[in-house]
């Protein structure tokens, strides 16, 4: 069955590949670049790889671009721009960590809104959330991310059931650790702001991003659940995350804090 699917961030990342392998498989696709340059290259590179794709400017912050987007009719929303702003929670400017909920929680909550109005009315549609392991798990040094991403975890989950009885599905993805440059990009991001010489949090962990995954298995999965007639409520990959998730709230039960219990 042919979908109409529109998809946010797809100027690079999941978005991008899951953008190019709908449309490679004759999906109606709308592709959304927060940026002009985006835009550009998203439809340079449709041609040169010979696939029918609408592509868009969409910042999902901007009421106008908002507004433009809101007027296709679409079966499938991804809900896929975000940012990552990393560093120890005691030192992060709230400018830094407002500016992170401000795209992943509240703009994506527009965003859904505007397109869950108009499946309600026509009684059907799926609105599928990219969210994260780090939704679901305690996430030191990238509080602010892992934070909005648990806000999105709230939202979904009654979004799902107040939608349910209209005929509209919502659904999360959530990735954990892929080669996509989202996560490198976002363990620099501090940088700007943290002054090395000022530090409250002395301790700081080694971050293994040499040991992120093959994105090619997490943009499979995304296509499968957007073309799934019954998807899972929840999608999460790799494997290995999924245990790691389910060890992380097991844990939450029983955690030693300073060495009581």
């Amino acid at each position: 069955m042919t979908r109409t699917v529109l998809i946010t961030g797809a100027g690079s990342g999941f978005g991008r590949g899951v953008a190019f392998a709908l449309a490679e498989r004759g999906h109606r696709v709308i592709a959304c670049g927060q940026i002009w340059p985006q835009v550009w290259a998203l439809r340079q590179e449709a041609k040169a790889r010979g696939v029918d794709m609408q592509v868009i400017k969409f910042d999902v912050t901007n009421e106008i671009d908002r507004a433009h987007a809101l007027t296709h009719e679409v079966d499938v929303l991804l809900n896929n721009a975000a940012i990552m702003e990393s560093g120890p929670l005691v030192e992060i400017p709230i400018s830094v960590f407002r500016s992170v909920f401000e795209t992943n929680v509240f703009a994506a909550l527009e965003v859904a809104q505007g397109f869950a109005r108009r499946m309600v009315a026509r009684g059907h549609g799926r609105i599928v959330w990219m969210s994260s392991v780090a939704g679901l798990i305690k996430v030191p040094f990238d509080g602010a991310y892992a934070a909005s991403k648990h806000a999105v975890e709230g939202i979904c989950s009654a979004m799902a059931e107040e939608l349910q009885p209209y005929g509209v599905e919502v659904v999360t993805i959530n990735p954990g650790a892929y080669r996509t440059g989202f996560n490198d990009t976002g363990m620099e991001s501090m940088d700007q702001w943290w002054d090395q010489g000022e530090r409250v949090v002395a301790h700081w962990p080694k971050r293994e991003l040499n040991r992120q995954h093959d994105p090619a298995e997490m943009i499979d999965a995304i296509v499968t659940v957007i073309e799934a007639e019954a998807p899972p409520y929840r999608t999460v990959r790799p494997e290995s995350a999924e245990q790691l998730v389910r060890d992380e709230q097991a844990a939450a039960w029983q955690r030693v804090v300073g060495g009581k219990q």
